[in-house]
């Protein structure tokens, strides 16, 4: 419950802030750059590090995989039926592709299942969502915002990406012990994140200009709350045959809300930040709303 509060209280000061005009207009843009070159790059490195693999947990790491796959074609074919800009379109790829596995998604498993299925989330998260934001999020981001990327531009902005580069720092570190002083450090860096995205979305939240975006902000959302889970739980369930609480908890974090460090990359690569900051800030507490049919559904409670 903490964490649900800290992500509303976080939204509204950012909220606050800009509408009491006490910080710069460039405020998110110093925020971003620090979440980007500090506290990703820290959780990469303690939670890689910590990471216990499971062969039995394949599915739970290739959701985030198949979810971001399948978002890309789908918002490729939207906007053009919608004829939505390019950025727009890369815009709804990582905000509606990737979903919030961590900071609502732990809270959630641990209200909605129990805390001894958190680790299906951490490598929900860390195998699945995180990678994609590095490798294929950036590419996205890349593509979108430049037009025309050259594959050379592309290899070069996913190596010189900081939580990428951290992602392999923290991978050949995986056999070197951590002192505790160490991991205190990168605990505390890392856990800037939540409040920091949360503020600088807030920021740039405005609700003026829902109107200019409403058709997007229902596609992103359609996509990210309803279609794109329904598609993994054809494909595991129906099609796969899997089942259990594993499979379960995999599915809820499938209908996670919109990842907020991917609204920071799409920001940050000026994919339309209006629809950014529209899409996580309404997608975070409509979420509450659909997980909760989620649970219901995949569980047969009523």
């Amino acid at each position: 419950m903490a964490n649900i509060i800290l992500l509303a209280v976080c939204l509204l000061a950012g909220i606050g802030l800009r509408c009491t005009g006490r910080f710069p207009t460039n405020t998110p843009a110093a925020l971003n750059g620090f979440i980007i070159h500090i506290s990703l790059p820290a959780l990469a490195i303690l939670h890689i590090h910590n990471l216990k693999a499971d062969g039995s947990l394949v599915l739970t790491a290739a959701m985030a995989w198949l979810l971001f796959g399948m978002s890309w074609p789908f918002f490729h074919m939207g906007g053009k039926l919608l004829k939505l800009p390019s950025q727009t379109v890369g815009a709804l790829i990582l905000v509606g592709g990737l979903g919030n596995t961590t900071f609502v998604g732990l809270p959630m498993i641990e209200a909605y299942f129990g805390k001894e299925f958190l680790g299906i989330g951490i490598i929900a998260d860390q195998l699945g969502t995180f990678m994609v934001l590095s490798t294929l999020g950036i590419l996205v981001a890349t593509i979108y915002s430049s037009g025309n990327a050259s594959p050379r531009m592309m290899l070069r902005k996913i190596i010189l990406f900081p939580p990428f580069q951290a992602l392999l720092l923290a991978l050949l570190l995986r056999p070197l012990p951590f002192p505790d002083w160490w991991v205190t450090i990168l605990e505390k860096l890392g856990a800037t994140l939540t409040p920091l995205a949360l503020v600088s979305v807030g920021f740039q939240l405005q609700f003026g200009g829902l109107r200019t975006v409403l058709k997007p902000l229902f596609v992103g959302l359609g996509y990210k709350l309803l279609l794109g889970p329904a598609l993994i739980y054809l494909l595991y369930v129906v099609l796969l045959g899997a089942s259990g609480t594993v499979t379960q908890v995999t599915i809820f974090e499938a209908a996670m809300a919109p990842m907020i460090t991917a609204g920071i990359i799409a920001i940050d690569h000026k994919l339309d930040p209006p629809l950014v900051g529209m899409t996580v800030g309404i997608g975070i507490p409509l979420s509450f709303l659909t997980l909760h049919f989620w649970h219901m559904f995949l569980t047969g409670a009523h």
